[in-house]
């Protein structure tokens, strides 16, 4: 990945609200992390990773530098490319800028949950509420990754309080319009 713009998949924390008034919470106050990729044509790849309480307020934000992946790097990873780049690159980078950890991490693209092998932490797929596979909670399907610990049960009990204060979609469009606003700048 094109490194010559810094670094390019170390993930830092933006100016806004999360990040200018530093939001402290109780131990036992849930968090969720919400975990997304944008794809910017003119900059690159952006990675966002927003984590929030169980009323869907933020805590934490940390986005990527833009990645650009050069067309020997696609020939190279071929159809391995997304799985690697979203997962161990960006989301598994994002992960660590954290320093609330959250009940679980969700995503809205089968990509991101390559994540899951890069932390202890569950990881889930938030899908449309057609999908196929899953469980349905509020308006959202939800799939734990693939050989994840953490049962259908378990992440229905711990996803059930934010379900019914948060749309789970929503916080990914609170994350790519954060990293729109921060390309203007």
């Amino acid at each position: 990945m094109d490194r010559s713009k810094g670094h390019a998949v170390r993930a830092r924390a933006l100016d806004g609200p999360a990040a200018e008034a530093p939001m402290e919470q109780p131990s036992s106050s849930p968090t969720y992390g919400f975990l997304t990729v944008v794809d910017s044509p003119s900059h690159g790849i952006f990675g966002g990773y927003l984590l929030v309480d169980v009323a869907g307020r933020p805590l934490e934000f940390h986005c990527t530098a833009p990645v650009k992946v050069s067309r020997a790097q696609q020939i190279l990873y071929g159809a391995t490319l997304q799985g690697h780049l979203h997962g161990q690159q960006i989301g598994a980078a994002l992960l660590a800028e954290g320093s609330v950890e959250p009940l679980v991490v969700l995503t809205d693209l089968d990509s991101m949950l390559a994540v899951r092998p890069h932390t202890n932490l569950p990881v889930a797929l938030i899908a449309r509420i057609d999908a196929p596979a899953g469980f349905e909670l509020g308006t959202a399907r939800v799939t734990a990754a693939a050989g994840d610990s953490a049962a259908e049960t378990v992440l229905r009990e711990r996803l059930e309080p934010l379900a019914a204060a948060v749309d789970l979609h929503e916080p990914f469009d609170r994350i790519r319009a954060a990293i729109e606003e921060a390309q203007r700048h």
